[in-house]
């Protein structure tokens, strides 16, 4: 979608906005396994404005944070001979999956697990601390906020509402129920790739600033199980008319950052899409998803070296999405953001 948008050649950053929020991604999961206490944590202490936590259910009705539901790549589930049993293959918003999901569990069982670095081949040091943290609920992370030093914001993400709520776990209703008593010192943001969730939290009176999440491909799983083929895209949500839609519906968006600047051919200069600017003139707030600092994740000619994993030109990378007007960004290193925005304050 980004090479039909206009776009100008990135070569002096020229930010509309010097301090979007910085969201630790999961917490600081460029240091820590993500979604552990030691993570969250470590964001507080590296400085992050907030935390985003990813929100799924156990089988009795618990909130509990994973990245996705299906749980083998994220915890030592598929070591423990009493789940053995449990692996099955199930197709979550459109994609058959084979492993371990969360509803297939209690939280009694499912506290009984350890987490695991889910990028072991990039992050190395991070997977030393395999098997040392369990799984955390959701009122787990809130009491981790609430005993912060300082106010830090959470960014929640409701993942696979459709999925649950099929399955009786209606998570609008969980989430709801769960945060009624919760006075967060800073503003809490809900976002969710399926806009109906959020529609329902809202109903239900949960005070938040409520961001839909966009891919690049693909249409969101809410439409696609109410209309088939016929549901609008996620790049159909990007045009003027979708804007505009959105505009009276929710907050903010939150994009990857391939739709807010990309290379403009295969080895050429980063260029910054006109993306942000249309959704700010609606009077969208604008955050872009994820700020990583490995070869792996950068544009091709930020990268130094061959190494997947070694850390590339970031700085010029997390400079120019920040330049270009983000409201907020979510970065696995909350520190090395937090370090990029602090030059395009200085400049």
């Amino acid at each position: 979608m980004l090479g039909r948008l206009p776009r100008r050649v990135v070569a002096v950053i020229e930010p509309t906005r010097a301090q979007p929020l910085v969201v630790a991604h999961r917490g600081a999961s460029g240091y820590r396994p993500e979604h552990t206490r030691a993570a969250y944590e470590l964001a507080i202490a590296l400085g992050a404005d907030a935390i985003e936590p990813d929100i799924v259910a156990t089988r009795d009705g618990v909130l509990v944070l994973r990245h996705e539901n299906e749980i083998s790549g994220t915890t030592d589930v598929a070591d423990r001979p009493e789940f053995a049993h449990r692996r099955t293959t199930r197709v979550i918003d459109g994609e058959r999956l084979t492993g371990w999901f969360t509803e297939d569990f209690t939280w009694g069982e499912l506290a009984t697990l350890r987490a695991r670095e889910r990028l072991p081949a990039v992050r190395q040091a991070s997977s030393r601390f395999d098997g040392r943290y369990p799984i955390l609920r959701l009122r787990d992370l809130m009491a981790i906020l609430d005993a912060a030093p300082r106010p830090v914001g959470m960014v929640a993400e409701i993942k696979h509402a459709t999925h649950f709520a099929a399955l009786g776990l209606p998570l609008d209703e969980m989430f709801a129920a769960e945060v009624a008593a919760w006075r967060p010192a800073a503003p809490l943001v809900v976002e969710s790739f399926e806009q109906s969730v959020l529609g329902l939290l809202r109903e239900r009176g949960v005070e938040a600033r409520y961001v839909f999440l966009l891919e690049r491909k693909g249409s969101p799983a809410d439409l696609v199980a109410q209309f088939g083929a016929a549901a609008l895209s996620y790049s159909g949500h990007l045009t003027s008319a979708g804007l505009a839609r959105l505009a009276r519906e929710v907050d903010g968006i939150s994009v990857p950052t391939a739709l807010v600047a990309a290379p403009a051919s295969r080895g050429g200069p980063v260029v910054v899409s006109d993306l942000v600017d249309r959704a700010h003139a609606e009077g969208l707030s604008v955050f872009s998803w994820t700020l990583r600092p490995e070869n792996r994740f950068l544009p091709g000619p930020l990268r130094i070296g061959s190494g997947g994993s070694a850390h590339g030109d970031w700085m010029t990378w997390f400079r120019t999405l920040m330049g270009a007007g983000l409201d907020g960004v979510f970065a696995d290193h909350p520190d090395l953001a937090l370090e990029a925005r602090a030059t395009l304050a200085a400049d």
